[in-house]
């Protein structure tokens, strides 16, 4: 089915008719024990649920206000030309949203809602897995406790997780965890069950476990597991691992899970106006390094509190120098060997990426088309969901990266 839907349209999962029915019919239901949910084109229906197929833990907003965001939608985006960075095709901004399985998007300006789209069964209600823009949250947590001295980033991870003592984590810095320059045996290979990545999966049970399994069964078993390969520091190198590890330090060293720490570190401050959804391993343990799920408009109010210095809702939610150490970026030289060719000026920084020739922007990003864009010099967020077929962000930037930049100069016109 997956080679024969190959565009936005046809993949369209209300035209689809996923879970449709009382019950569903076989050939509408999505099952977990199939991996549906994490398979195109089903994954369309199910990053916008994902609460049906894994257990989740509350990220609650609390009882306070929320954070209103004045709305002033402005006809000519939709309009705005770019040019994609692989094949140089002119393309428009409204174009640019099929091009990338877009789900919902909304763009910020000064603070003000100036373009608002939900697609497919995405609504302004609904919960998307952000998957790896989760990690820029993490990071954030943990500069924060940085800033208040509860954290050493010279500090061996060894001796903040005892446990990792006898692992490839155990010499390195928390700075290496927190930038990704780590050197592990391990492999952020997607399409490999035997990689990495996929071995953390499956301790983690994202998907069935294969037949005979008889690995880890948690995320926090699996961690000590991972050796050492070359010497930390000296590039970076994208492993979710990492961001595991990053957020066992943040829970170990506040005594809080981090489904609960966000909540009131985050979402309570910010005034956010639904609660998040966090995908938990066996333990209960949300999974750091890409399980949240949150709505479209509060992955915008945490970029836009991020765009005003950590000021947001009213109040310094995030300490200025927190925000600051982010926008300043992380070392181009141990970025450059990771050989990203659309981003080929980038540097990584606290789980955050800086962005090149983009006014000094820096976003947050996930597989499938997740993102938060922000651009400072334009005074622009831009939070998008998305359920593209490949996960990897290189066929997804092509279209992104320059209709992002676009948008930002043609507001900047006024």
């Amino acid at each position: 089915m997956a080679d024969q839907i190959l565009d936005a349209q046809t993949s369209d999962p209300v035209a689809m008719g996923w879970q449709q029915g009382l019950p569903p019919t076989p050939d509408k239901r999505i099952a977990w024990e199939r991996a549906d949910h994490m398979r195109f084109p089903m994954h369309r229906y199910a990053y916008s649920n994902m609460r049906e197929f894994l257990p989740t833990a509350r990220v609650a907003r609390g009882t306070g206000p929320v954070w209103e965001l004045p709305v002033a939608l402005r006809g000519d985006l939709d309009a705005v030309e770019f040019q994609t960075l692989d094949d140089g095709r002119t393309l428009t901004w409204e174009q640019s949203l099929a091009e990338n399985f877009t789900d919902a998007i909304l763009v910020l300006h000064k603070g003000t809602i100036v373009y608002e789209r939900y697609l497919g069964v995405t609504r302004p209600d609904s919960t998307h897995i952000a998957f790896s823009v989760t990690k820029s949250y993490i990071g954030t947590l943990a500069e924060m406790l940085i800033a208040e001295g509860r954290l050493d980033p010279a500090a061996p991870v060894g001796e903040l997780i005892p446990e990792l003592a006898g692992s490839g984590f155990a010499d390195a810095t928390l700075r290496h965890v927190l930038d990704m320059t780590t050197a592990l045996d391990f492999s952020e290979e997607y399409t490999d069950p035997n990689s990495g990545i996929g071995a953390m999966s499956n301790a983690l049970g994202l998907t069935p476990r294969p037949a005979g399994y008889a690995g880890k069964t948690d995320v926090y078993a699996y961690l000590p597991t991972i050796a050492k390969s070359g010497t930390h520091g000296e590039r970076f190198t994208y492993r979710t691992c990492n961001t595991e590890v990053l957020g066992w330090i943040v829970a170990r060293t506040t005594g809080t899970r981090i489904d609960k720490l966000l909540s009131t570190r985050i979402w309570a401050p910010l005034g956010m106006e639904q609660d998040a959804d966090f995908l938990t391993d066996s333990t209960g343990m949300a999974f750091a390094g890409g399980g949240l799920n949150p709505v479209l408009r509060d992955m915008a109010r945490f970029g836009e509190a991020m765009r005003n210095d950590g000021y947001g809702n009213g109040g310094q939610a995030i300490a200025r120098e927190v925000v600051a150490g982010i926008r300043a970026g992380g070392s181009k030289q141990a970025f450059a060997p990771a050989g990203y060719a659309y981003l080929p000026d980038c540097s990584y920084r606290s789980q955050w990426w800086s962005m090149p020739g983009n006014h000094g922007a820096f976003s947050a990003r996930g597989i499938h088309g997740q993102a938060i864009y922000v651009d400072p010099a334009a005074e622009l967020v831009i939070a998008r969901f998305g359920s593209h077929p490949i996960a990897a962000n290189t066929m997804i930037d092509p279209a992104t990266l320059p209709a992002f930049r676009a948008v930002s100069d043609h507001l900047m016109l006024g």
